[in-house]
């Protein structure tokens, strides 16, 4: 949706403790571009061996998402514990509200320094920015590895092919994306299941308000992001978020 450029503008928020502040806008990407940073990522790859799984944990925090924000809060422990009984996990948060507000933490392998992050933030109204989320993905992947993303939302209300395009070069860099949607809304469930495809992750939809169908969920990724496949493949056998995650994996 376009912006009515008679409203007036939100206040100015001051940065949460903690966040390394507002993302800047993409910029499309070369040939060049991608084949370097293709190149890069594949050779950190090779030698990440024994370090944490890094997981960019991304949520819509626009008005409507303040139930599955109060919800995320609760559950991150969870992923935190999941993958700590693997070999541990660093999560990077990134959230987006208001007309044009696109924020993101350090790296955090705290629990309780995360939930203290979350809590201090509030829901505002505003359209989604889910393309700013998928290139501040892309530009870690590059910088430091990043084993997946995980993506909490209700709605996509953005150019798809833009979308499409992220996706394939996060595809192209082994960074598959987890879209877990709430509620039905079919634009939404078009947009995230083809990142998802493009991206070799996965799509889920969870009930309004389902605690332990995000819960379950969360866990998977998690799993995914400190121990691979092997370790989502483990804990399919008895969690069955883990394995609806995993029959779509690539």
């Amino acid at each position: 949706m376009s912006r009515d450029p008679t409203a007036p503008k939100s206040p100015v928020k001051a940065p949460v403790a903690g966040e390394r502040g507002s993302m800047p806008d993409a910029q499309p990407s070369s040939t060049s571009d991608i084949s370097a940073f293709v190149a890069k990522a594949r050779a950190m790859a090779a030698t990440a061996g024994g370090k944490s799984g890094r997981l960019v944990f991304a949520l819509d925090a626009t008005m409507s998402r303040q139930p599955t924000w109060d919800m995320a809060c609760q559950l991150q422990a969870d992923m935190f514990r999941e993958a700590g009984s693997i070999g541990g996990l660093d999560v990077r948060l990134v959230y987006f509200r208001g007309l044009n507000e696109c924020r993101a933490t350090g790296w955090i392998s705290d629990t309780a320094k995360l939930a203290r992050l979350m809590s201090k933030i509030e829901v505002q109204g505003g359209h989604t920015q889910i393309s700013r989320v998928l290139s501040e993905t892309r530009r870690e992947a590059v910088k430091e590895g990043v084993r997946a993303l995980v993506f909490v939302g209700d709605a996509m209300e953005e150019d798809v092919d833009d979308l499409c395009a992220k996706a394939g070069e996060l595809g192209l860099l082994k960074v598959p994306c987890f879209l877990f949607q709430e509620g039905h809304d079919p634009v939404a469930e078009s947009a995230f299941r083809e990142i998802a495809r493009l991206s070799g992750g996965a799509w889920c939809r969870f009930d309004p308000g389902a605690a332990a169908q995000l819960r379950e969920l969360l866990r998977a990724v998690a799993a995914y992001a400190a121990g691979g496949r092997e370790a989502l493949v483990r804990l399919s056998k008895s969690v069955p978020g883990a394995h609806a995650l995993l029959t779509q994996l690539r």
